[in-house]
């Protein structure tokens, strides 16, 4: 499993009606992404749920290095690089993912950390791996993940939920939609 996520801050005051129409018109194009674990299309908007800003920030959990750099590099991120630009694309390793048991998403939880220097490595991942479980156990909870850039050191913890007070600490997004053509196929628990 591979965690992808890009970040369009848009100007203040942005009509964040055009990224929801945009989705609604598009977010379907992924829902068959061969590849592709799922998409959740997440907005922030300046001044709800403790956001400073207005924000486009679409997360993505690949099954398949192929699937991402398909649509990378073979058209599907090109949509956005015409309309917005060439934004910066994180990419993390993933550590574990777990299902929880709601039916839908409505709300989404992001929260990145870095590594701690001291202490063994194996216990900063582990520790990683047991707050996506205990996420995806909670109330609401319709997955978790976590996932490391061993470039920046960094953890980041991802989880989608069905109601508005998730029980994450973290970046709250709304979701628009969900493409999951592949959400079967991640791999469940710890990854090594």
């Amino acid at each position: 499993m591979h965690a992808m996520q890009y970040e369009l801050t848009l100007p203040a005051g942005y009509d964040m009606g055009v990224i929801r129409d945009r989705v609604a018109r598009r977010g379907h194009l992924l829902d068959d992404w061969d590849g592709l674990g799922l998409k959740a299309y997440l907005i922030r908007e300046c001044g709800l749920r403790g956001s400073p800003v207005d924000q486009y920030a679409p997360f993505y959990l690949w099954n398949t290095v192929d699937g991402m750099n398909a649509f990378l590099w073979g058209g599907g991120f090109q949509g956005v690089r015409d309309d917005f630009g060439r934004p910066s694309v994180r990419q993390w390793t993933g550590l574990t993912y777990e299902e929880g048991g709601a039916s839908h998403a409505r709300f989404a939880v992001r929260r990145r950390q870095p590594v701690p220097d001291d202490g063994p490595l194996a216990d900063a991942v582990a520790d990683a791996v047991g707050e996506a479980r205990r996420l995806a156990g909670e109330d609401g909870a319709l997955l978790a993940a976590a996932a490391v850039d061993t470039s920046r050191w960094e953890l980041v913890h991802f989880s989608l939920w069905e109601h508005d007070t998730p029980e994450a600490d973290g970046e709250v997004f709304e979701v628009l939609h969900l493409s999951a053509p592949g959400r079967d196929l991640l791999p469940r628990g710890r990854r090594w």
